[in-house]
């Protein structure tokens, strides 16, 4: 069974595209009565303004609409940047930030951390290997809870 978010993933994507932007997610959260769908766009390496959510959402809903994926039941549509401090979800994630500092957060301690701050050299569908302190770390995807780009605040 297809899922509410790849259905709409392949019914809103062609149209997003031709905007210029690209669809990083596509989340739907219901809690209780309240139901909200989130699309999350980016435009590398320009990034995403308030201005370019505001004409993606007026090009969506009229796609939504004719898709109904909720059966008629309300919902709120929100259209984001991703933000600076999002996760790697799709290898072009991980391709994007080679080379780049990286912050990767695993379920169990290894090697005595569980957080492993450093550049990011490579991923696969098996491992992701960064360089932390002068040394090459390989860990396997499978340990791996999140990995997102490294922010710093100076």
């Amino acid at each position: 069974m297809e899922k509410i978010t790849d259905k709409i993933f392949e019914k809103i994507n062609p149209a997003i595209q031709e905007l210029g932007y690209e669809i990083v997610d596509v989340e739907f959260v219901k809690k209780g009565s309240d139901a909200t769908l989130t699309v999350y766009i980016d435009n590398v390496p320009a990034g995403v303004s308030l201005d370019d959510c505001e004409k993606v959402s007026v090009t969506i809903d009229p796609l939504l609409d004719e898709l109904n994926p909720t059966n008629d039941e309300p919902y709120t549509l929100n259209v984001s940047s991703p933000g600076l401090d999002r996760p790697f979800k799709k290898q072009r994630d991980f391709e994007r930030n080679y080379g780049k500092e990286v912050e990767i957060k695993l379920y169990a301690p290894m090697l005595g951390k569980k957080i492993y701050e450093g550049t990011l050299l490579s991923h696969n569908e098996n491992t992701t290997e960064i360089e932390c302190e002068g040394k090459q770390i390989k860990i396997e995807n499978s340990k791996i809870a999140i990995a997102r780009p490294l922010v710093k605040f100076e």
